[in-house]
């Protein structure tokens, strides 16, 4: 049986570089209809994409992205700032270099940042003329690959969110699919096969000057505390790019999927594939780990990865509930990785005035409430905004230090003389005052409304409302 789905799975390889596979999510149809309509014309016969890739005004375009994302420096040193004077010295040799075909990239800056699930997340920061060349291949590029890539798909796809794929997977439970493939890949980003993806680039690009930069974009070294490492494999996040890349290499993935004509959503490396049943969503796991594995030569993490209810697992930062028209919800590790964030900025803020502390506060929850706004269960958001002003009321407790200087503030926040001294002098620490009746009766929710604190509920609805 596993020789048999071995031999499928190679099968789809040698399927999925045949001309003209894939579908066009604009027009809606299948991939076999498009397969037909664009046989023709799978690979690009323009060998002069290098000069369309320097090109004044898609150079132009580019420049403005990368000046715009701004970033760190890569290891030259040169920051976004003194890039437009580094560029007039020396961009005729770079460009003469792109054409000829002579370009070397440098190696890329090492940054390791922790995954919010736990371990690291390794980043490579390219040096900012190298993010240049990037994101004007990228330019250029997509629309050729664009055309192929699955419904689907909506991660770094220009006119595609990640509300888009939330949505879809709602849709697919609603419709009856209430089991899932739950798919984490190991390292993605760090495992990439050079040779696979190459042959998927190849498919449309005949320029062996672009080839042959991308190939080199990829092999750059890796350098940390100036040693440089080699790289024969991988493509790690930090370059503008590393997400077309992804997704040329993954198409195979979406195309071995609709093959199977199997409901799905894939947003970059995270993908998860909704079924009727256990037993189909066992079997699809099995068929789908042999594509990965012996096709594309990627691991599935399998310890990350499950067969399981949609409301078990978590997609995007959301979650499902169980209900027949199931709704969407906050995953509960997307609210407590905002409360992580909220405690280190309290902590921060112990010797800020409230306004202060107010005005650090607003730019996180107003971000995190807008990539959230799909919600449709509106406790937890009550629940967290309950939970903010708490939080700020241990915090002015703190502050206030001493039962005199208690006193006195609640008096001022209108408590009468009494209360004010018995709920100063007790004993019991900030936690338990700032939840207490006097605390709340002081400062209550439209104190810190007056005082401008976003209110995730109300802007919520507020979102909900326009659209």
């Amino acid at each position: 049986m596993i020789s048999k789905r071995t031999d499928e799975a190679e099968a789809l390889g040698r399927e999925a570089e045949a001309p003209g596979a894939g579908r066009n999510p604009s027009t809606g149809r299948n991939g076999a209809e498009v397969c037909a309509a664009t046989c023709e014309q799978t690979k690009s016969e323009d060998h002069s994409l290098m000069e369309r890739v320097v090109e004044r005004s898609n150079l132009w375009l580019a420049y403005q992205r990368v000046v715009e994302n701004k970033g760190a420096p890569g290891v030259d040193g040169v920051t976004v700032v003194e890039f437009k004077d580094w560029l007039k010295v020396r961009w005729p040799s770079v460009k003469q270099a792109l054409l000829d075909g002579r370009y070397l990239p440098q190696p890329v800056r090492r940054v390791d940042i922790p995954k919010p699930s736990g371990g690291m997340r390794t980043l490579g920061v390219p040096t900012v003329v190298d993010r240049l060349i990037q994101q004007a291949l990228h330019q250029v590029l997509q629309p050729l690959f664009e055309p192929t890539f699955s419904a689907g798909s909506f991660g770094f796809r220009p006119g595609r969110t990640a509300h888009q794929a939330v949505r879809g997977a709602q849709a697919y439970i609603r419709e009856g699919k209430r089991w899932m493939v739950d798919l984490d890949l190991e390292k993605f980003f760090d495992r990439v096969n050079h040779d696979v993806l190459m042959s998927r680039v190849a498919q449309r690009v005949s320029d062996a000057r672009v080839l042959k930069l991308i190939r080199r974009f990829l092999e750059a070294g890796m350098m940390q505390e100036g040693l440089v490492e080699p790289r024969t494999q991988g493509t790690p996040q930090g370059g503008p790019l590393s997400p077309l890349l992804s997704n040329i290499l993954l198409n195979d993935l979406d195309r071995e999927l609709e093959r199977r004509k199997l409901s799905f959503c894939r947003y970059a490396d995270d993908c998860n594939i909704y079924v009727g049943s256990r037993v189909a969503a066992e079997r699809v796991m099995r068929g789908v780990r042999i594509c990965l594995e012996e096709v594309l030569r990627l691991r599935v993490n399998i310890a990350k990865s499950a067969v399981a209810r949609p409301w078990e697992r978590k997609f995007l930062g959301y979650s499902f509930t169980a209900h027949r028209e199931s709704r969407l919800r906050i995953a509960s590790q997307s609210v407590q990785r905002l409360a992580q964030r909220v405690r280190a900025l309290m902590r921060a803020g112990r010797g800020r005035s409230l306004i202060r502390t107010i005005e650090t506060l607003n730019p996180l929850l107003r971000g995190w409430i807008n990539y959230f706004q799909l919600t449709q269960s509106k406790g937890v958001l009550e629940a967290l905004d309950g939970w903010v002003r708490r939080r700020l009321r241990c915090l002015l407790w703190r502050q206030w230090k001493r039962p005199r200087t208690r006193a006195r503030q609640l008096r001022a926040l209108g408590l009468d003389a009494a209360r004010a001294r018995r709920s100063a002098g007790n004993s019991h620490g900030p936690w338990w005052n700032a939840g207490a009746s006097h605390m709340n009766q002081a400062l209550p929710a439209a104190y810190f409304t007056r005082l401008g604190l976003v209110s995730l509920l109300q802007t919520q609805q507020r979102l909900q409302s326009v659209r």
